[in-house]
């Protein structure tokens, strides 16, 4: 009767990442119809505004809030009774280089906007989005020090309330500046980036306030456990911290140069400036937020697998690890599967029925051969993570990220835009093998070709057969009185019921078996 029963671990794990998950697909939706609102009242123009000052926020960001967020993450987990002085510890430095990022950016911002981002215009909102650091710093520490104890609920709740907040706050600072005779300009946006980060913070203390994360009583003290001082702890801390800050810093460099190169490179392959943009615009506007949408679901496994694996690997026990590893590889195959078939068979109509560009439709059809890949690199990378292998996944991001870049460098001027497409294939097939090389020599991995791709990939397509029956059942077609997207959205629905069916059933006939 209890073959079906998860273990507590288990158990907590997958509650975890389907609280975040839902929390995901919440917030994204939320932005989706918040960058509809920018969109019309900012203008084109404001928003490309927005988008140069925002990756300074995104550098920011890198050194002083995310990658301690990781290492707090990491470190909590697998250091039982010293959880408070190692937060207290990443708090500290966090916010230090978070006010001296900010004074310098306030200080500076002239000489940013004009040599650094070419753009004069910016120079107003850079003060907006140094303010915001801070912020950001100090829910990132406490986002952290839950993960590490296993609590996700306080961190996928705050993404709520930032989202909420942004937005009420926004709407209503916009309907005030209209009544006022005030135009709306760009800096409604930086503003509201500001709002969701304060908002953020003060959702996050007012939690740690009335509920602190309780520690789990070990079953057995280590003999040496003394609590170090918060300066101690600083230092192992920021040991971790390094490896993952250099990580995200050197990509958000390399992404921007990557934002700059391939409008470059599209003109050298004979477009327009004008043509080169709003080709870019297509893709990275409309066809990969589509892409990275179902990314949720392997974002919150694997902002939950590194305190998971770093537990398991701080108590020796390889068996959990390699379980993990297994499940992980397992379920990011299953839903890359899923989202192949989703994509190459309505990517069109996803273009055409919410951007209406067929261009779109194209891009995310060719995109879809990237997500079991993408979704990969992102589990494994994380399990690495939690391992200690922090400067292995720095290592191989950046060899991955090259990759991409030489596409773009060599390939767009021959090929065009479909060279940038196969150079982000490229790259995510080769961080997912190298991730998964290095974890191979780490821990047993459990591989099974024939359970995690031969047949899910026959349910997918029993599934498409049986989905597309259905719909052919109807007599009155949806689309004679729904939009095309709500019609198209009702059959993704349908085929991803069934194939999640078939993945269940498939399931409990194995276990069934003797």
């Amino acid at each position: 009767m209890n073959q079906f029963s998860l273990s507590p671990q288990k158990r907590a794990f997958l509650t975890g990442t389907l609280l975040l998950t839902g929390t995901g697909f919440a917030c994204r939706v939320l932005g989706f119809f918040y960058r509809i609102f920018l969109s019309r009242t900012i203008g084109a123009e404001g928003l490309g505004l927005y988008n140069m000052v925002h990756p300074v926020f995104g550098i920011c960001f890198a050194v002083c809030a995310g990658s301690i967020q990781t290492a707090l993450s990491q470190y909590i987990a697998s250091h039982t009774g010293q959880q408070k002085r190692v937060f207290a510890a990443g708090m500290t430095v966090s916010l230090f280089l978070a006010t001296a990022l900010a004074l310098l950016i306030t200080r500076f911002s002239e000489f940013i906007a004009t040599y650094i981002l070419l753009e004069p215009a910016c120079a107003p909102l850079l003060p907006l989005i140094a303010l915001s650091v801070p912020f950001a710093a100090f829910h990132a520490c406490i986002n952290g020090y839950y993960y590490g104890m296993q609590k996700s609920r306080v961190p996928a709740f705050s993404q709520v309330a930032e989202q909420v907040i942004r937005m009420g706050l926004v709407f209503l600072i916009a309907d005030i500046w209209t009544e006022q005779g005030r135009e709306i300009t760009v800096t409604l946006a930086v503003l509201g980036h500001l709002i969701g980060e304060a908002a953020s913070a003060a959702f996050t203390l007012f939690a740690l306030c009335l509920f602190p994360p309780q520690a789990k009583k070990p079953a057995r003290r280590l003999a040496e456990s003394p609590a170090p001082s918060v300066i101690s702890a600083a230092v192992p801390l920021m040991v971790l911290a390094a490896p993952l800050m250099g990580n995200r810093l050197v990509l958000n460099l390399l992404g921007s140069a990557e934002a700059i190169w391939i409008p470059n490179q599209l003109q050298a392959f004979g477009l327009s400036s004008e043509e080169a943009f709003s080709v870019y615009g297509i893709l990275t506007g409309m066809a990969m937020p589509f892409i990275f949408f179902p990314s949720a679901i392997t974002n919150s496994m694997a902002v939950l697998l590194l305190p998971t694996v770093a537990q398991a690997r701080s108590a020796g026990n390889e068996s959990r690890i390699s379980n993990t590893i297994s499940m992980a590889m397992r379920y990011s195959l299953y839903m890359g599967i899923l989202c192949i078939g989703v994509f190459c068979i309505y990517g069109d109509a996803l273009g055409t029925g919410v951007f209406h560009d067929p261009n779109a439709g194209a891009y995310i059809s060719t995109l879809a051969w990237l997500c079991p890949f993408m979704y990969l690199a992102t589990t494994m990378g994380s399990i690495l993570n939690g391992m200690g292998h922090t400067s292995t996944t720095f290592i191989q991001n950046i060899v991955s990220m090259i990759l991409r870049l030489a596409f773009i460098l060599f390939g767009i001027p021959r090929f065009g835009i479909r060279a940038y497409l196969w150079g982000i294939l490229a790259s995510e097939i080769l961080l997912a093998s190298m991730n998964l090389y290095s974890l191979s020599r780490q821990a047993e991995i459990i591989w099974a070709p024939a359970e995690m791709i031969v047949k899910p990939a026959l349910i997918l397509i029993l599934s498409i057969g049986i989905c597309r029956a259905v719909v052919s059942l109807f007599p009155v077609s949806p689309h004679s009185f729904l939009p095309d997207f709500f019609c198209t959205a009702i059959e993704i629905a349908l085929l991803a019921a069934l194939y999640l069916l078939g993945l269940g059933i498939l399931h409990i006939w194995k276990n069934r078996l003797p």
